[in-house]
């Protein structure tokens, strides 16, 4: 039996994307229909300018860097079913070539002396710790308005998310530049949120993904056999652990902070002092662990505020737990159908299961509870 041609599933796709975005739309109030149509939009733009990676690597206009990165694609989505049980769909099957850095832009929000992310909830996905724009301009506006409710706020660029299963994600240009042991991290984890997803649940969504991207990532370079490459990962890797390090601790003097009986504006005082001391470090770092490699650069470019950091925890905090969870199971399979069975549970068993409690109302330092917010 022959396939369907790619540009017949293209607009099937596309024509499902807009009566998804109809009934998305029926069920939101009137001051969510503008964010809900840029959204509408920005995905079927994407997915209509998405073409089969073969055509790309054929088309003899193609650079010749790009064919090379995309047939590195195919090897990465190829083990990451043989190898890894991932979803062998559309996904990161086709490219899509834009104008622009970033796919989206996100806006993260946090109170002015707490960490507990704002939450937006939507209808599909469920809520989430921030909420995303395809334009930078209307990202930063959403933002200023925001601030001038009085939160703390980070708007930033994204070039890869996941919609769950629901369309066929693209290889973006926004990320196809990676180095080949990021490019494969990246697709293991978009992958990963199809295979498993609680709404409402951030940290664990996360924290299933990053153990799944990395996991991965050590076989799949394990299986190249390159020691160049696997240096340069490893390299990355430290870098990105040294980040993390430094966030929590400054994040945990944060809460002590917050959490205090100190006067309000004492807290604002020691809150700038704890961001410059974190600016401090940073530098230090940089120069005597990372010979001045400059990565994270970025991160420290805009002023720093709680929404920086408030959602550090919710994508690392249980990697462990699902890491202990693997080393547990007979193999990614075994793995998948635990986690899904925590995905069934409530929020508060699952977290318990994974050794990870929810803390109760009131419980102080470690709280960081969210803020929900609809849209």
């Amino acid at each position: 039996m022959r396939s369907p041609r790619p540009d017949l599933l293209r607009a099937a796709t596309l024509v499902a994307l807009a009566a998804l975005a109809a009934v998305v739309v029926s069920t939101a109030g009137c001051t969510s229909l503008s964010y809900y149509a840029q959204a509408a939009h920005g995905q079927f733009s994407l997915l209509a300018q998405a073409r089969p990676l073969d055509d790309w690597i054929a088309d003899p206009n193609a650079k010749p860097d790009l064919k090379a990165k995309l047939q590195t694609v195919l090897e990465i989505r190829r083990f990451a079913v043989d190898q890894l049980g991932l979803p062998d769909n559309g996904s990161y099957k086709t490219y899509a070539q834009l104008d622009r850095p970033f796919v989206l832009w996100n806006v993260v929000a946090a109170p002015e002396l707490s960490l507990k992310a704002h939450q937006w909830c939507f209808p599909i996905a469920g809520c989430v710790d921030y909420r995303g724009y395809y334009s930078q301009e209307a990202a930063q506006a959403y933002g200023a308005q925001l601030q001038r409710q009085g939160y703390d706020v980070q708007v930033v660029g994204v070039p890869a998310y996941s919609t769950l299963g629901w369309f066929d994600d693209p290889v973006i240009s926004t990320f196809i530049q990676y180095p080949d042991g990021e490019l494969a991290r990246l697709i293991f984890h978009e992958l990963a949120h199809q295979t498993v997803y609680a709404r409402d649940d951030t940290p664990f969504n996360e924290g299933f993904a990053v153990a799944v991207e990395e996991i991965g990532v050590d076989r799949w370079l394990a299986a190249r056999h390159d020691d160049k490459m696997i240096a340069a990962y490893r390299r990355f890797y430290r870098r990105k652990q040294d980040f993390l390090a430094l966030l929590d601790k400054y994040r945990d003097k944060l809460e002590a902070n917050y959490d205090s009986d100190a006067p309000d504006d004492i807290k604002r005082e020691r809150k700038q002092q704890i961001f410059d001391a974190l600016r401090a470090e940073y530098a230090q770092m940089k120069t005597q662990r990372w010979d001045g490699y400059a990565g994270y650069d970025r991160w420290f470019a805009m002023p720093l505020s709680n929404a920086h950091l408030a959602l550090v925890g919710a994508y690392h905090d249980l990697v462990p737990a699902f890491k202990a969870l693997f080393a547990r199971s007979s193999g990614f399979p075994d793995f998948y159908a635990k986690v899904k069975q925590l995905a069934q549970m409530d929020k508060a068993a699952r977290h318990a299961a994974l050794g990870d409690p929810l803390p109760e109302e009131g419980a102080g330092k470690k709280e960081r509870k969210v803020e929900r917010a609809p849209l």
